[in-house]
């Protein structure tokens, strides 16, 4: 009897490590789920103040889906507050001018993405970190980290005005 549990025991660990060895899917440092139903809050855009119509006979049908008289063009009018054109999305030509002044790489993205999964890979954490989900990212990248104190300290000595920070050794919520 002792002889079959132990086996039984034996196949069910096999299975749980084998299970965690799959390399067929890439990494991911960060598990963070983003499968709800709940709202986009990068969509929702502040509506123009609420006017009163002259004469309420005089209102169209509601158009689900369509346009509303307090926001005639929303999208034009978010792209122009982030300092875009309406009818050519959004650039700042000076700013994209300054910064590809010394050359660019076209495929820079493609590039920052292959390398970046490499290091992931790399990266993904223990078995049981991975059997168990735990979130390895800050472990992972806190080479790369900048130290934010340090820097803070750095720019208020060269007379840079700074926000606030949390006192050291207080952790920001994740």
């Amino acid at each position: 009897m002792a002889g079959k549990v132990t086996i039984l025991l034996g196949a069910i660990a096999a299975t749980a490590m084998l299970s965690a060895c799959d390399r067929n899917k890439e990494p991911q440092l960060l598990n963070v789920k983003a499968n709800t139903d709940g709202p986009d809050e990068f969509a929702i855009l502040p509506n123009k103040p609420l006017t009163q119509p002259e004469d309420y006979s005089a209102l169209p049908q509601p158009t689900p889906g369509g346009s509303n008289r307090a926001d005639l063009t929303p999208i034009s009018d978010a792209t122009l507050a982030l300092g875009g054109n309406p009818a050519g999305g959004i650039s700042d030509g000076g700013l994209v001018n300054h910064v590809s002044r010394y050359g660019r790489d076209g495929t820079i993205r493609e590039q920052l993405a292959s390398e970046d999964l490499e290091f992931r890979r790399q990266n993904d954490g223990r078995l049981l970190e991975r059997i168990f989900n735990v979130n390895v990212y800050y472990k992972a990248y806190r080479n790369q980290s900048l130290d934010q104190y340090s820097e803070l300290e750095r720019l208020r000595r060269l007379g840079v005005r700074t926000v606030s920070a949390p006192p050291e050794g207080v952790e920001a919520a994740e």
